[in-house]
């Protein structure tokens, strides 16, 4: 059963279009969008498992320039 999470995220000023082009070239992305107020983009995710969830967290979202934090929620129930 895949993992299902949104994940909040707040970004440098001025690199909010730019982080959300990136996000949307990560596999499992489904939405990107970006938003008013806090957080700055709104990301769903869904992707085989809490590992690979940890794995694109850790290592390509974070990796993303212009991103300062991420607050990841999984989806309990859908």
């Amino acid at each position: 059963m895949a993992t299902k999470a949104y994940i909040l995220i707040k970004v440098k000023a001025g690199k909010t279009k730019d982080v959300v082009g990136a996000l949307k070239r990560i596999p499992g992305v489904e939405q990107a969008h970006s938003c008013f107020g806090r957080p700055d983009i709104f990301v769903f995710i869904s992707v085989q498992d809490e590992r690979a969830l940890s794995d694109v967290v850790i290592t390509k979202i974070h990796s993303i320039d212009g991103i300062e934090e991420t607050d990841t929620h999984i989806v309990a129930e859908s």
